[in-house]
């Protein structure tokens, strides 16, 4: 009995520290990441992607500080730790990872955009714009019923599904030329159709027969499972 009361004493000793931890971390929606920001007088909030990334397209008032920069932690230590931290990046991944290294250096408040920028712009949060960023959507519209069957992979560089899935999908592409038309469009290169079909994450497959969409899919997809559905 004492054995049973010492476990179950000191299981809620391991969650009460577990909770204690996330209680300075929040994922919370971009609804809720907007109305926060905007319910904080000067919110520090910090875009950690790459300098590039920030200058096409950033949340306003945002610093850019770069998770794979040299300097994070150095940038970082700069802001007032008693304040909330909003963070964010493209899908979650590396504003995620920030989060962590913030509450170890003893932020009080971490607040994570679920999703990233993907999920801020498929949400409509961004600034309207009447700019064309790569493929507009009659071009896209002409691209999938150029050919019967066409498979487009929407990617990013720096999303590691993606990475996972470029060989067999170039092999692929060689593969079936002829039968199956793959289109790869890098999202940074293409945020015009990223935004007009509502891709709030990648990788995104997208299969079209004779320009009609036959199935979709977002994230990871095994060459085996590829295969089954292009036939």
């Amino acid at each position: 009995m004492k054995l049973r009361h010492f476990l179950l004493l000191a299981s809620a000793l391991i969650i009460s520290a577990c909770q204690g931890q996330n209680a300075h971390y929040e994922n919370i929606t971009a609804q809720v990441f907007a109305d926060k920001i905007k319910a904080t007088p000067n919110a520090q909030i910090i875009d950690v992607r790459t300098p590039s990334e920030y200058g096409s397209q950033h949340i306003d008032n945002a610093k850019n500080i770069n998770w794979n920069g040299d300097d994070f932690e150095a940038q970082a230590a700069k802001l007032n730790k008693a304040e909330p931290v909003f963070v964010y990046c493209m899908v979650g991944g590396r504003s995620k990872k920030a989060s962590d290294k913030l509450v170890e250096m003893g932020f009080s408040k971490v607040y994570d955009l679920e999703g990233g920028m993907m999920k801020w712009n498929a949400a409509g949060m961004a600034k309207p714009s009447d700019k064309i960023v790569g493929m507009c959507p009659q071009e896209y519209g002409d691209m999938i019923k150029a050919d019967a069957k066409v498979l487009v992979d929407f990617y990013a560089p720096w999303c590691a599904p993606c990475k996972q899935m470029e060989p067999y999908l170039l092999k692929m592409q060689s593969d079936l030329k002829g039968k199956v038309n793959i289109v790869r469009l890098n999202a940074d290169e293409h945020k015009t159709m990223i935004s007009d079909l509502k891709i709030d994450g990648l990788p995104v497959l997208l299969y079209y027969e004779n320009g009609t969409l036959k199935w979709k899919h977002q994230g990871f997809m095994s060459e085996a499972e590829l295969k089954k559905g292009l036939e």
